[in-house]
């Protein structure tokens, strides 16, 4: 197989896996794709980035959304995906999927990036801070509120659509909420940061933008990027099942947003927002 031809399914069945147990058994199991996509935008290729295939049109609207100053489905002409194979008999040798897309005038575009940047930035809280956008609108309204029970409620939502996790056990999942605390649509991907992009890439698509009194639910940890994606949204709340990063902590104070983290069981920690949580 060509290392850059992508099967455009999630997830494959892979045969010679050896499952040890009581006794060694060869059979076969399901793993998730993960595979390159390439962001061109106005006929230049921002950024490769490892995902699973599925929604890219999606995932590159959520990047452009977090990098570039988009804020409206008008904000993006056009934006449509062309497959490796398809780039190859264009004459592309060393291709890769790729999402082409064309800003609106007056929308400029990210620089190019060589790599996905890390966790580890390297700049320090107050640097970040500073230099983060702030919400082109309110994150909510004045009587918005989300009790401990919708915050569990989303997380089993959530859980109960992550299909290809049942599958695989190898997929992270982003969910987006509504103002009543319901499920609007939940996306998985071998990146998290990849899911949040093709929630928020799938809202603004539609046209459901920008997203006051809404939440995101995620199934990993929450880092800087997550709230700054957040952030850009506009969402009044991030719920996760895992903990936030002291850098996300602080970003999320710092705009009034909703942070909270390790929603398991019985339990959760609000670590930003409690004014707007109600205990």
């Amino acid at each position: 197989m060509p290392v850059h031809a992508t099967d455009p399914r999630p997830m494959l069945r892979i045969n010679n896996v050896t499952a040890t147990g009581s006794s060694p058994i060869d059979q076969f199991d399901r793993v998730v794709v993960e595979a390159p996509l390439a962001i061109s935008v106005d006929q230049q290729t921002l950024l490769t980035t490892m995902r699973t295939p599925g929604h890219d049109e999606e995932l590159a609207a959520g990047w452009l959304l977090s990098e570039a100053n988009v804020g409206a489905p008008a904000d993006i002409v056009s934006i449509e995906r062309v497959g490796a194979s398809e780039l190859q008999q264009w004459g592309v040798d060393d291709a890769v999927d790729t999402i082409l897309a064309e800003l609106a005038p007056g929308i400029e575009p990210p620089k190019p990036r060589a790599y996905l940047t890390s966790t580890s930035c390297g700049i320090c809280s107050s640097d970040v801070l500073n230099t983060t956008p702030s919400p082109k609108v309110p994150l909510h309204s004045d009587d918005w509120s989300v009790t401990p029970q919708a915050a569990h409620d989303l997380i089993s939502g959530m859980r109960q659509q992550q299909k290809m996790f049942d599958l695989t056990g190898s997929l992270h999942a982003a969910a987006l909420a509504s103002p009543y605390h319901q499920i609007q649509v939940v996306r998985e991907d071998v990146g998290r940061h990849n899911a949040v992009d093709k929630v928020f890439g799938t809202a603004l698509l539609e046209g459901n933008f920008p997203l006051s009194d809404h939440l995101l639910v995620v199934s990993g940890r929450v880092s800087y990027e997550i709230v700054a994606k957040a952030l850009s949204a506009c969402v009044a709340g991030i719920i996760a099942v895992s903990g936030p990063t002291t850098l996300a902590v602080d970003l999320a104070r710092a705009h009034g947003m909703v942070l909270i983290g390790f929603t398991r069981d019985d339990r959760m920690n609000v670590y930003s927002g409690k004014e707007r949580v109600e205990l």
